[in-house]
């Protein structure tokens, strides 16, 4: 870890946050970990791993599954593919990549609409339709990210995988964050509302391809402190800073509702005060954010100098958890925070 470790009380309400959420979700385990002004002010470890009687205490190497936050490491593949000129645009049509696409539902549809959720696809028992024309709304959903991968791989001749251990996690020394096909001890248990719970799903892919990421408190914030300082670890460029910046910057097409969420290249973006953003109110603008389905949450506030971190191990909101609610409090509290 490349930062010092400098605890700060101001920042006991996040940790207060926290054991708040943790208590209205599913889950056994939960962490929380606040760099700021390059120390980190707040790392706590709350819980156990899964709900086994003999359950491994979660602590500082314990890796949580981070759900959607995989989606920042594809974006960075992705930019990564630009910058070096293997997609030459992300105004490109999907379908000049991925011409065995059904031209009919695919028409129109560009990199910058996957990147952006705007591609008005839907999937429905393994089938894709259009529900909105391409650059008109906003849709979450795993269509584009699965035609991202595939254009990554087919462009580069390398997997999401690949490019992350070659350009970030082997520079950098991360042991604690993966794709995995097999469980072992330092992975949590996801805990599920249902064992029925169709969202869940096992892959045991190790491509970066699907959603089997496991990541350590620490190293999620080391990826959100990476982008934080552009690429630039202790004064040496790790990967060029255009990289990181077309990431987190507003990619978003102007033909999209200005109260519509806004993205970079799949992290949420705060730019303008859109209604149904993701990112706190009161978190300044040109701050991003990824979350996933397990509550894993990554803050990245550029212009205080600041990265919180929030995980858990539970899956999916139960009755009566605003799960967006409370995301965007976390934020909010935050920035409280730094006011005192």
């Amino acid at each position: 870890m490349l930062c010092k470790k400098e605890s700060n009380s101001n920042f006991s309400p996040v940790l207060d946050h926290v054991k708040e959420t943790f208590n209205k979700v599913v889950g056994s385990g939960a962490s929380t970990l606040v760099i700021h002004h390059d120390a980190i002010v707040l790392e706590e470890y709350i819980g156990e791993q899964s709900n086994e009687p003999d359950a491994r205490l979660v602590q500082a190497d314990t890796q949580f599954h981070v759900a959607s936050v995989r989606k920042s490491y594809i974006g960075f593949a992705v930019a990564y593919a630009v910058f070096y000129g293997y997609i030459k645009s992300i105004d490109d049509l999907v379908l000049d990549y991925l011409p065995e696409l059904d031209d009919n539902v695919w028409r129109d549809t560009t990199i910058r609409h996957l990147l952006t959720h705007t591609h008005g696809l839907h999937q429905t028992d393994g089938t894709i339709d259009r529900e909105h024309p391409a650059g008109e709304n906003w849709t979450y959903n795993q269509v584009g990210i699965e035609a991202l991968t595939s254009i990554v791989k087919r462009t580069t001749n390398k997997t999401i995988s690949d490019i992350l251990h070659e350009q970030v996690f082997s520079p950098l020394d991360f042991s604690e964050t993966d794709w995995y096909a097999e469980k072992h001890e330092k992975l949590v248990d996801v805990i599920l509302r249902n064992k029925e719970d169709e969202n869940w799903k096992i892959s045991n892919s190790t491509e970066g391809d699907k959603p089997n990421m496991y990541v350590s408190t620490r190293e999620l914030a080391m990826w959100g402190y990476f982008h934080l300082k552009e690429g630039n670890m202790n004064g040496e460029q790790i990967v060029p800073k255009e990289i990181i910046h077309m990431a987190t910057t507003i990619q978003s097409p102007a033909t999209i509702d200005k109260d519509l969420p806004q993205n970079g290249f799949l992290w949420f973006v705060k730019g303008l005060p859109a209604k149904e953003t993701e990112i706190g109110e009161e978190v300044p603008e040109g701050s991003y954010q990824i979350l996933g389905y397990t509550g894993v949450t990554l803050l990245v506030i550029p212009k205080e100098n600041l990265v919180a971190v929030r995980m858990f191990n539970s899956f999916g909101s139960p009755e009566g958890y605003d799960y967006l609610s409370d995301v965007r409090s976390f934020g909010d509290v935050v920035v409280s925070c730094l006011e005192k």
